[in-house]
């Protein structure tokens, strides 16, 4: 004897109507705001000339690598090849999207971390939630992007803000919570406000953690905006994506290793940036 079937899938359907009909205009704001933010970062992008732009970044990769010429080199001959091989408009929107999506989940993964790294409670209920979203295969975020959002780069912004939050809020939580109980006890007897404590002792012991977590939001939201591409997103993504549909591996490979080398700068200017402390 079969079970009758539980109505899941019209429960969700009753749930997105609902939400599109009271919430419809905040998702419209929201639409908005994500389209003019990506689309004014590309045109700020795409108005510096190519090769003003590649000797700025080639110099603060020099810069915040700490004079590291050969890494600010590499980065030269690599935006050099990107922009030889025709990807350069398509590497800036790919780069818009990232940068867009990681400051994104940065400005709620952070203070989320931060929260649940004074209360306990909190951390139980977050964790799992954030194993669920860690676990979770990446395209599963495309559906409510899609439902909510329709097709462009203003859903595979959502799908990406969603995906690359969980590392970064787990490593503000961790290295929080691992400052030494010697510096807190230390801050609470020279009568520090709560505030003070958090800005001048955790913070600053707990940066090189939380930057490996920003590192870690940058990388996948990179990977997330591949993906988002079979929403319309657009960006070296799609180029992949329209490679793999052709099977032309040309085509797929440049746009591939375009991708390769903005992860590549990407990941070694928010590792520089990390501060070192020994002996911790």
């Amino acid at each position: 004897m079969q079970l009758p079937k539980l109505p899941v899938g019209e429960g969700v359907e009753a749930l997105v109507d609902l939400i599109d009909e009271y919430f419809g205009w905040l998702l419209d704001g929201v639409s908005e705001g994500l389209r003019f933010l990506v689309g004014g970062f590309q045109d700020l992008l795409l108005f510096i000339p190519a090769p003003v732009l590649i000797l700025l970044s080639s110099v603060l990769v020099w810069f915040v690598t700490r004079r590291g010429t050969r890494l600010a080199v590499l980065t030269a001959l690599g935006l050099l090849l990107v922009w030889n091989l025709g990807l350069w408009d398509l590497a800036m929107l790919t780069l818009a999207l990232v940068i867009v999506s990681t400051v994104l989940a940065l400005a709620i993964s952070i203070p989320v971390g931060i929260a649940a790294a004074g209360s306990d409670p909190l951390n139980a209920a977050l964790r799992p939630v954030l194993d669920l979203m860690q676990t979770m295969p990446s395209f599963v975020y495309l559906i409510p992007a899609v439902i909510f959002f329709g097709l462009g780069s203003v859903p595979g912004i959502i799908a990406t803000v969603v995906f690359a939050m969980p590392p970064a809020l787990r490593l503000t939580n961790l290295g929080i919570r691992q400052v030494p109980r010697e510096l807190i006890e230390v801050a609470d007897a020279f009568g520090t406000t709560p505030r003070q404590k958090l800005f001048k002792v955790q913070l600053p012991v707990a940066l090189p953690t939380i930057m490996a977590g920003v590192n870690q939001c940058i990388m996948l939201a990179l990977s997330m905006t591949v993906i988002a591409s079979m929403i319309g997103a657009g960006g070296l993504g799609y180029q992949v994506l329209v490679g793999i549909q052709r099977v032309d591996i040309g085509m797929g490979f440049e746009a591939g290793l375009a991708i390769v080398i903005i992860a590549i700068i990407l990941d070694r200017i928010t590792q520089s940036l990390a501060p070192q402390h020994e002996g911790r």
